[in-house]
């Protein structure tokens, strides 16, 4: 067996030969307390009781079968706990950082929105096609159409036009260069999006998680039938994502995170 110095020397080289961006130091403490609390006390005294009866088999720090039951307890040697403490650094600093995540799971699902994370191929060509059964609309009109609450961005005012789609599964407000799209997003995945570099960035909108995505990229609509021949291919440009109640919504065509976020916030 490797002696504690020995294993401080292992631990040293994985260290310089690790190549990971630095994620926010705030970002690391807190990951970090986080696991370590997780994990719960450790003492280096071994416990004074006798051994553990089989009628009440306890749970030790490092869950149930730590020992047998009818056995002394063995105090565990330190340089474990340091190997515990490294990984759940190393699983920190690894979840903390864009490509660790691309690497951990390459597909995020928020908001009825998969956000496939990868080297993704050609962006879509040819002249976009409109949703399935899409049809221009009043906005009253597809406020007693969809399943779900329709609100308007106090930000943009009346919308110039309104679409509903899918047998109202979709509605779709329009402004000049910008295009909002309200849907339940709880039931089930509506739309995929494939990107690659710049990774989309977490953001708040009021008091809801979000998803700032900076580029243009390629969304697909996946139609209520779940039918491929149906799906629906475009180029889409900077996008805010988010969730309000059971409604998810897409804003789409303003460039600034910040403007984008006040428009969401201003929903009414």
């Amino acid at each position: 067996m490797n002696s504690p110095d020995d294993f401080e020397a292992e631990l040293l080289a994985l260290g310089e030969a690790l190549d990971l961006p630095a994620p926010p130091p705030s970002d690391v403490a807190r990951a970090v307390r986080a696991r370590l609390e997780e994990a719960g006390p450790v003492s280096d005294a071994a416990p004074s009781h006798g051994p553990v009866s089989d009628a009440a088999p306890s749970r030790g720090p490092l869950g149930r079968g730590w020992w047998r039951p009818g056995s002394e307890r063995r105090r565990v040697p330190r340089w474990r706990w340091i190997t515990t403490g490294v990984a759940a650094v190393l699983v920190a600093l690894v979840g903390l950082t864009p490509q660790g995540q691309a690497a951990v799971a390459h597909v995020l699902r928020f908001a009825g929105i998969e956000i496939h994370i990868d080297e993704p191929g050609p962006l879509p060509t040819g002249m976009p096609r409109p949703l399935p059964g899409e049809t221009r609309v009043s906005l009253s009109k597809a406020r007693e159409t969809a399943g779900f609450p329709i609100m308007v961005p106090a930000e943009l005012g009346e919308p110039r036009d309104v679409r509903v789609a899918d047998g109202g599964r979709v509605v779709s407000l329009f402004w000049p260069g910008v295009r909002m799209d309200a849907y339940n997003g709880v039931l089930e995945v509506v739309w995929r999006k494939d990107l690659g570099e710049p990774w989309p960035e977490q953001v708040t909108v009021g008091s809801s998680p979000g998803w700032w995505i900076t580029g243009p990229h390629g969304l697909t609509y996946i139609p209520s039938s779940g039918g491929e021949t149906e799906t629906v291919e475009r180029v889409a440009g900077p996008t805010l994502i988010w969730q309000r109640s059971v409604v998810g919504y897409r804003l789409e065509g303003v460039a600034d995170p910040a403007r984008a976020k006040k428009i969401a916030e201003s929903l009414r």
